[in-house]
Formats: structure tokens, sequence, C-alpha cells
């Protein structure tokens, strides 16, 4: 009798140790939210050259490797006109887990946060607040009841040292990057993007949403942190979904991504089942955060979108860089015949199917960039030239097939051996030794620096920065991506 009381009393006891982290959106009674960036804002600054950046999670390590790419973008480019490089010309970051640290703090500062962004949080100790001693039996508890630590523990380290309060209100207000943050959707199963469409369908105000908390759901490891919840307040609102979606749900080629992305945002206004949405790590769904530009491009009503018709008619060089600071295991497993067994199993098993969803997410993101590229040639030549003097100020030097796209993907793989060996030794966590993060941004930079396509996207552009003898002696790499403009 004692025995069964005590097995019925253990599931009760560790179900209450759980954090809980109450929802923080606000209801959105009426009209939609507004976008990311100001569209007009946008559109007046836009410029022959669009950059994008993909930062993949990795705890700290993944924080720090993003920030060295930063670093190289600008020293590569800087002129004495230009300090910043092209980091002027970045119109698009979105992040997961320790890259949307890094993302956030970008979106929200800007090129003059770089210089900062290291002693103000890489060489801290972001653990600070956080329970995760694994021989602590409460810790344990907590971590198998649905999470050891809530939003007062990491997240709360994040507004005081980044954000400062911040909310994607004042992000729309301060910068002209559009800057997406992924968690994971795990009852859907879909990638959770912050984003006005995402709140929309949750009748929910994005605008008051803190940045620290969707960085924090971007970082939700499983059983470290408990899910951040967020609560859906349908019929609390005028809530009309996206004609696309209408679409997608008749439409046999509408792809399987937007379909679950469409099923998930029903889900939100629709479903009487779900009142609450736990959100995860963006690692889970897709580890390097281009899930949504994916979609985006998948449900575009117009052929230029996500860009405004006067970028599409200004753009000539389009860069897309992914930072993916994965490290390779030694599995010592592989050289017995034994294995793998316990935690290596439930943790190879993970790895396997992390990594084989951000490598599908990266191969489908690189073919709707090409389709893209496509669209925005056949749209770009079919203007009257009145219309490109409208959108483009001048119909002078027009060239409507003048347009390349470079593609690269930036890894540890591009760092010298010795090097590499280290950087696979760096643990996944949110607190690292000095030498370490700087190891990790020292990869960053070299990684950038010898990527075929960053440096091919160089010569096409001539943003080689005023570094003596280099400015025009650029050659492209062998093996650099060039997407080559679309012949009519």
């Amino acid at each position: 009798m004692l025995n069964r009381l005590i097995w019925f009393t253990i599931p009760a006891w560790l179900a209450g140790c759980a954090a809980l982290n109450p929802p923080l959106n606000e209801v959105l009674p009426e009209g939609r939210n507004l976008s990311l960036v100001e569209t007009e804002a946008v559109a007046a600054a836009a410029d022959d050259i669009y950059v994008g950046l993909a930062f993949s999670g990795g705890g700290m390590r993944a924080s720090a490797f993003a920030h060295g790419m930063l670093e190289e973008l600008r020293a590569a480019t800087a002129t004495g006109d230009d300090p910043d490089g092209i980091l002027s010309n970045v119109r698009l970051v979105t992040g997961v887990s320790g890259g949307s640290v890094t993302a956030a703090y970008f979106g929200l500062h800007g090129p003059k946060g770089v210089s900062r962004y290291r002693d103000t949080y890489l060489i801290k100790d972001a653990e600070k607040y956080m329970a995760n001693s694994p021989i602590n039996p409460i810790t344990i508890a907590k971590g198998l009841s649905g999470g050891a630590n809530g939003r007062q523990t990491f997240g709360r380290f994040l507004d005081e040292t980044l954000f400062h309060g911040a909310t994607f209100g004042d992000l729309r207000k301060r910068s002209r990057i559009k800057t997406w943050i992924n968690a994971s959707d795990v009852a859907n199963q879909t990638t959770f993007l912050f984003s006005p469409e995402t709140f929309d369908a949750l009748c929910s105000d994005l605008s008051n949403f803190p940045i620290s908390d969707a960085v924090a759901a971007s970082a939700a490891f499983p059983l470290v942190f408990s899910p951040i919840v967020i609560e859906t307040h349908r019929n609390k609102c005028s809530y009309s979904e996206p004609d696309w979606l209408t679409a997608a749900r008749f439409n046999s080629e509408a792809t399987y991504a937007m379909q679950a992305h469409g099923a998930a945002l029903e889900s939100y206004a629709q479903s009487q089942d779900v009142k609450y949405v736990k959100l995860l790590d963006g690692g889970i769904t897709d580890n390097f955060g281009t899930t949504g530009l994916a979609v985006e491009r998948a449900r575009a009503q117009v052929p230029y979108a996500p860009l405004t018709a006067q970028e599409a008619v200004k753009l000539k060089r389009l860069l897309f860089l992914v930072a993916d600071a994965g490290v390779q295991q030694d599995n010592k497993w592989t050289q017995k015949l034994r294995g793998p067994g316990g935690v290596n199993l439930a943790m190879s098993i993970a790895s396997s199917a992390m990594s084989a969803a951000s490598r599908t997410g990266y191969d489908a993101m690189r073919l709707q960039l090409d389709k893209w590229q496509a669209d925005l040639v056949e749209y770009r030549c079919s203007l009257s030239r009145g219309e490109v003097a409208r959108l483009r100020g001048t119909a002078a030097g027009w060239d409507c097939k003048d347009l390349k796209f470079f593609v690269g993907l930036i890894s540890f793989k591009d760092v010298p051996k010795g090097m590499k060996r280290k950087l696979d030794d760096i643990p996944t966590r949110l607190r690292l030794k000095t030498e370490e993060v700087d190891l990790a941004i020292e990869a960053g930079r070299i990684a950038t620096r010898t990527n075929a396509e960053f440096n091919g996207f160089l010569v096409a552009s001539d943003r080689g920065g005023d570094a003596p003898g280099e400015r025009g002696r650029r050659q492209i790499p062998a093996g650099a991506r060039l997407i080559v403009p679309v012949k009519r």
C-alpha cells in the first residue's frame, strides 16, 4: 500500500515542480499588427545591395560565431566614407536559439551595437540565474516534469544585459532590419515565427511583446527550460485569415511547409482545442532559421516579396549567408560493437533529426532563392521605362537582367583543422570561458573571410573595402556559387 502511494505521489509532485511561464501576449482587439519594419522607411533607404543573414543555434558558441561573421563582414567592406561596410545593407536577419540572441541584438541596435556585444554579453555568465546542476535532485525533478528554468532565468538575464525592456514595437521604431526570431511550436511540430501574421492569428499585440521573451523561447532547450507560453485570444478580435492561407487549403501544389504553417495559424485562430501555444528551442524544427524565408516566398502574392517594389527595381546584388555553429561530436561508440545506449542514444536521435531538418530547410531555402531571382528578373523586365523611373528614380543605365544572388553556408568546416578540433570541444552552453568565446569569434571571421560565395559577391559588387592592394584585386575562389541572371 505504501509503495502504491509513493508511485501515485511522485508524478503529482513532479508535475508541480516545473517552472511555469504565464503568457505575456496581450489582446489586439481590432486591426492588424504593423509590419516588423516601417515599409516607407525601407523603401526610401533601398539600395542596389541587399544582405540577409541567418544564425544557427548552438548556445553561446553560436552567438559568438555569428558575432565573428558580423565583424568580418564589416572589416572586409569598410571604407573611409562607410565604416560599417555592408552591415549598412543588412535588411533581414533571422536567428535560432543561441543565434537568435545575436540576431535580435543586431536587429535592434544595428551596426553600432556590434563593437559592444562581446563585452556586454558574450563573455558574461548567461547562466547566472539558472538551475543547471546535473546532480541536484530538485533540478532533475523540474527538468523531468517540464523544465528546470523559467523566463526569470535566461530571459531575465537577456533583458537586464541586452534588451532593457525593448519590445517588437521598439524594434520597428528603431530599425530598418527585418528581424525574425524562430521558436518551435511543439504541438503543431512547426516553426513559430514571431511575426505580425502569427500574432494576428493569435489576436495578440506583437508590438508590446518583449524581445527577451521571444529570444528565451527560441533558446528554450527541452528539460533545461520550461516552454514559453502564448495564449490564443480567439474570438477577441476581428481576425480574417490571409488570402494565401485560404488558397493553400485548396491548392494541391502548395508546399508541404506552407500547408503546415497554415494549419498552425488555423489552430491558433479557430481550434477550440488550442488554448495555449507551448514554445521550445527553434532548433527542434529549423536550426538555421530559414523556414520563414521559404514560407514567405512560397506564399508571396507578388513576385518581389518580401522586398518592396522599390527595392526590387533598385537591387543588383543579393548576399544571403547562413552561419552554422554546429559541432561534430566525438562518438566513441562508433568504435565498438555495442551502443549507443541511454543518454548517447537519445542525444544521437535528437541530433540526427535536427541535422536532417536543418539540411532539408537550407536546401529548400536555396531553391526558393533561385526561383525568387527568376521571378524578380521577369518582373523587372515587364516594367515600362516610366514605371522604372518612378520606382528607381531614373531609368538611366537600367538593365532589368543585371541581378545576381550569392548564397553561402559558413561553418566550422571552413577553418583550419586544428582550430576545428578545438571548436568541436566547446560545449553548447550559455556560459563559456573567455578563450572559448574568442576562439568562436575568430572562427566566424576566418570562415566568412574564406567563403567562396562572399568573395564572389565582393568581386561582383566591387565592395572589397579600402584595404591596401585588395580592392579590385579579389578573384572569385574555385567553387564560388553565382546565381546568374535568367535569360529571357
